[in-house]
């Protein structure tokens, strides 16, 4: 009969019950706006509270398979470059984990135990026991000067193109050495390859940081990985008329990129529709400099696409970690929702969790686990780690860098 709360009362509460709906409403009609195209999780209420909707992100097992096919490798290649770092060729069993520390040290030991013909244990009576290269690992190692000569002309290009593609020319170089062994680089870069050639790089202090600065621009690099392979492409396909886009997204187009849906996801006329207005869509270069652009111009948010992928076809393997990729948010005028961006285009990367980190693959470059094309520091390790017995690896140097606390 009574109404036991008061009606200035009800009547805000239901005032803010009514605002609350209209605001998520609004959000999620914002959200779906701006990710007409690529769906990502949205939340939404039920009786129960806040639930999330069923996630949208595919899982593509091969490339995670490809991370769990580089552990092993990764720790012989790793040992093999402890080795080779000391004077005499030898590690000793006991110095290890001052190297590697406690945990990891007994990851080396089962390699050692587990790769025979690899690593040599020698030692006894009077002298403590080492590891060392076999003979026949010493003379494929012997090797890996000859394939680091031969891409030496290749990552001098590829080291101006990270530095073109930066706003201000240059790049601190504590983060170029963060992804120096992605790229290939030696780990003496800084003190041989860099004064070798004076007209390409220097180094400076600016705001108290050393920047590895380029000195010269080069039109003729300016060119970015997907216009070569484009051009190719077009090349083969020019007397075919098919100018549609096809039902796996892919359009043969100046400014189209090469797309591979997951498994499982598939997409509808409307979105292919939509996708294919995307792909016909013309955006600036990744080479001229961001700062041109307003970062809220759909042009803009696609070259950023462009620029991320053009990282990625700069490393040896087309694929790097999360914390590498996030290192240059400032030197590339990266979004801030890097993530959020990477998801969304789900067809071009895949971001993967697996291993210590997340990684960020170029999608194109792989067929299936393995990587389509490999430069000779890549064909050298994988030669080097067949010793074991295993074939066809995907091998990464990202360990190779721990090779260095030894110093």
């Amino acid at each position: 009969m009574f109404d036991i709360m008061p009606k200035p009362l009800q009547y805000r509460r239901c005032l803010v019950s009514s605002c609350l709906n209209h605001f998520l409403k609004k959000s999620v009609f914002r959200e779906s706006e701006n990710l007409r195209l690529f769906p990502v999780q949205v939340r939404h209420k039920s009786g129960g509270g806040f639930r999330p909707k069923k996630k949208v992100y595919h899982r593509v097992h091969e490339l995670d398979k490809a991370i769990d096919l580089k552990k092993k490798p990764s720790l012989i290649l790793q040992l093999k470059s402890m080795i080779q770092f000391q004077k005499h060729g030898k590690v000793l069993l006991r110095d290890l984990e001052k190297h590697v520390g406690f945990v990891h040290k007994w990851n080396l030991m089962a390699a050692i135990e587990k790769y025979p013909s690899i690593f040599h244990v020698g030692g006894g009576n009077r002298e403590p026991p080492s590891v060392m290269l076999t003979e026949k690992a010493q003379k494929i190692a012997a090797e890996e000067s000859e394939a680091t000569e031969s891409m030496e002309p290749l990552l001098v290009n590829n080291l101006r193109k990270l530095l073109m593609m930066s706003v201000d020319c240059r790049v601190p170089l504590e983060k170029v050495e963060l992804i120096q062994s992605a790229m290939g680089l030696p780990q003496d870069f800084k003190s041989n390859l860099i004064p070798k050639y004076p007209d390409f790089f220097s180094l400076k202090v600016v705001n108290g940081k050393v920047h590895l600065v380029l000195e010269n621009w080069d039109s003729s690099l300016a060119i970015t990985a997907r216009e070569e392979r484009l051009s190719r492409v077009l090349d083969r396909s020019e007397n075919r008329k098919k100018v549609r886009i096809t039902k796996d997204g892919n359009f043969l187009g100046p400014n189209a990129f090469k797309v591979s849906f997951p498994p499982g996801f598939r997409p509808n006329a409307s979105y292919l529709e939509e996708f294919e207005k995307w792909q016909k869509m013309e955006f600036p270069s990744p080479y001229l400099n961001a700062r041109r652009f307003d970062s809220a111009d759909p042009k803009a948010r696609k070259r950023v696409v462009a620029v991320l992928h053009e990282l990625l076809s700069l490393t040896m393997e087309k694929r790097v970690t999360c914390s590498q990729l996030d290192a240059f948010h400032s030197e590339y005028l990266l979004p801030s929702r890097l993530i959020l961006c990477l998801i969304k285009h789900q067809g071009i990367f895949y971001i993967t969790n697996k291993g210590a980190r997340g990684t960020v693959f170029l999608k194109e470059a792989y067929d299936g686990s393995g990587l389509i094309e490999k430069c000779p520091l890549l064909l050298f390790q994988e030669r080097f780690v067949s010793l074991c017995g295993r074939r066809e690896v995907s091998v990464c140097n990202d360990q190779l860098q721990s090779s260095s606390v030894i110093s």
